[in-house]
């Protein structure tokens, strides 16, 4: 219908003006597909069986349930204890309570699995608690966001659900692989948290007796059994990572309810309600990606970019850094759903034909787009944080450089020592 313009660059150009108009990413994925599909004559009856194909898969369903959760534990109080066992310890460190943001993102990135839901569940407790204890409004609001990136590397996260349904790649593994890198991300993070804090001379907390960490410790440990429970079972393969989202939610609902009684029967209406809104927002993204994903394989564009990337060099460890640097600049502007859709297809010939691990890849890949959660302007995390904060945009932008730098430190050793992310899921599931 319109053989005078080159179908795959109508595609991109179409998107790509749909984004500058702010367009919804969801409707703009969408609403490009398929108007290219009926223009190109590719057969718009394709549209529903390539939008139920992208959600209509098991693994999928693990994304719902590790929201809800997520939800569950943060309203259970879970939160809050783990927070200040891990006060007490820290002890009257140059910025202890910083430090102790950095430590209880990892912890509870292991229960959620989301960024912005980690930055809800632990910053409105975090940041407050910092700027009362004498940190810039602005320093505390941009930590909260950068330590809650490491909830999308460490396991179980949502960003490796969606890789492994794109790549096939084993989702057991991919957990596995993002815990090293997860902890190398938030050690990498507290070395400028920490220059800062004696710079600013940001105080430390108390230590906490030995009976006040005993009681606390006893008060969280059923918010640490949390991920001992989720991932022990899907390493020693009592269940699937899809299997392993649902014993959360049941576990998460036991604690809440009957041990720490925080959970009211009236609670799971809004419980429900919350998640079905966040679980909806991925799901959209996910299907409409599917129609814009179906039309870029179908006209070729997959293999002209592919082509071009392995034309640029080769020299795999440059390439390595271009790549990169393309998903830093995409993070910058797309969400990481929409990234792992739009992008990821156009890489995978490039994995194939340097014989890259895709478990390896995919942990490197996801770094970049947690980077991408705290790099403006569309920053997920930073908005979130500047809501509790109070503070605007532009103050919590300015303060999160220097964590952004130190997170692309750590992703470009992990880029180019692929080991630490293959060590251990090799050790646990041979």
């Amino acid at each position: 219908m319109l053989s005078f313009i080159d179908p795959g660059a109508l595609l991109l150009g179409l998107f790509l003006i749909l984004i500058c108009l702010r367009v919804p990413i969801a409707v703009a994925l969408g609403l490009t597909g398929m108007i290219v599909i009926y223009l190109t004559d590719l057969g718009a009856q394709m549209f529903a069986p390539v939008f139920f194909a992208n959600i209509s898969k098991f693994s999928l369903l693990a994304i719902p349930f590790f929201i809800l959760a997520g939800v569950i534990m943060g309203r259970a109080g879970i939160s809050d204890r783990i927070i200040r066992l891990v006060s007490l310890i820290a002890g009257p460190f140059r910025g202890g309570l910083a430090i102790v943001t950095v430590i209880t993102a990892i912890f509870w990135g292991a229960v959620s699995g989301s960024g912005p839901a980690t930055v809800a569940a632990l910053g409105t407790i975090l940041i407050p608690g910092m700027i009362r204890a004498g940190y810039d409004k602005g320093f505390a609001a941009a930590l909260m966001p950068a330590a809650s990136g490491i909830a999308i590397i460490i396991p179980p996260s949502i960003a490796f659900i969606v890789y492994g349904v794109i790549t096939g790649a084993s989702i057991s593994k991919l957990f596995a692989a993002g815990v090293i890198p997860g902890i190398l991300v938030g050690v990498a993070l507290i070395v400028p948290t920490y220059i800062i804090s004696v710079m600013r001379h940001y105080g430390g907390e108390r230590w906490g007796t030995l009976r006040e960490v005993w009681a606390a410790f006893k008060d969280a440990i059923w918010g640490l059994l949390a991920p001992v429970i989720i991932l022990g079972g899907i390493y020693g393969g009592i269940f699937t990572p899809t299997e392993a989202a649902a014993v959360g939610v049941f576990y998460g609902l036991l604690v809440g309810a009957f041990i720490y009684k925080t959970l009211k029967f009236q609670d799971l209406v809004d419980l429900l309600v919350e998640t079905g809104i966040a679980s909806a927002v991925v799901m959209l993204v996910v299907a409409f990606a599917g129609i814009f994903g179906w039309a870029m394989t179908t006209l070729g564009v997959v293999e002209k970019v592919s082509a071009l990337a392995l034309a640029l060099t080769s020299n795999e460890m440059v390439l390595l850094l271009i790549i990169n640097i393309l998903l830093l600049i995409a993070g910058m502007l797309l969400d990481a759903i929409s990234i792992m859709y739009l992008i990821l297809p156009l890489l995978m010939p490039v994995m194939a034909y340097y014989h890259w691990d895709p478990v390896w890849f995919g942990v490197v890949m996801t770094v970049n787009l947690a980077i991408g959660q705290i790099t403006p302007p569309v920053a997920v995390n930073l908005y979130v944080g500047a809501n509790i904060a109070r503070i605007s945009m532009d103050t919590i932008s300015r303060a999160v450089w220097p964590f952004v730098a130190a997170a692309i430190v750590a992703l470009l050793v992990i880029t180019y020592i692929p080991e630490l992310s293959l060590w251990l899921p090799r050790l646990v599931l041979k």
